[in-house]
């Protein structure tokens, strides 16, 4: 699909809509289905702010629940079939209690080659996965699976980079002891660290 193709998201509904069939009200991108009803709630002077439904902490946190476990899946088949190749050695010097320093050193060596190539590996599946949903659908499928799709302010959805960058934010959040995820149960709009750096949010669309 051609950026001049691809969906954007409704501000409202969050619903997928091509970029020709959205309103502009501002910053604002509004889909048919809720444009008179936008427009009369402007008329009425209310905020638009104020009628966004923004995905918080918790429901967040059961979303990103989901997605760990789908993801948990090929990871570990992966990680089993790594550690596979390197469990005999690793057997051979449990069995042998005079076994050299050398020795040990030339058994551990391929173990934490694997960890650190299974780390790699789980980062890459990861980034795949959370990159591929959300430029595709807008949502991993633990955000589809409770409503939540992740959008720009004007409501358009995320390109490829931002959605390679978000992921890596994430781990950002995550590394100063999940200080940026709780941010986004005190931020108005409900935004995590990640979600301040890359300039997105998280939108209910039910």
């Amino acid at each position: 699909m051609t950026p001049q193709t691809q969906a954007s998201f409704c501000s409202e509904c969050g619903q997928h809509t091509l970029p020709d069939e959205l309103a502009r009200f501002g910053d604002r991108l509004i889909c048919p289905n809720c444009k008179n009803a936008y427009a009369q709630k402007l008329r009425e002077g209310v905020a638009p702010a104020d009628f966004v439904r923004y995905g918080g902490f918790w429901v967040r946190l059961v979303a990103a629940m989901i997605d760990g476990i789908i993801m948990a899946v090929p990871i570990g088949i992966i990680q089993g079939v790594l550690f596979a190749g390197v469990m005999p050695s690793m057997a051979r010097l449990g069995q042998n209690p005079n076994a050299r320093p050398g020795e040990i050193l030339a058994a551990m060596v391929p173990m934490f080659g694997m960890i650190g190539l299974s780390a790699l590996i789980g980062v890459a599946i990861g980034c795949t996965y959370e990159t591929f949903f959300l430029v595709k659908f807008g949502a991993t499928p633990g955000k589809m699976a409770l409503g939540l799709k992740v959008v720009r302010p004007d409501g358009g959805g995320i390109d490829v980079g931002r959605a390679i960058g978000r992921h890596f934010a994430k781990m950002l959040s995550a590394i100063i002891l999940y200080i940026g995820y709780i941010m986004a149960g005190f931020d108005s709009q409900k935004r995590a660290l990640h979600d301040m750096i890359c300039d997105t949010r998280v939108i209910r669309t039910r």
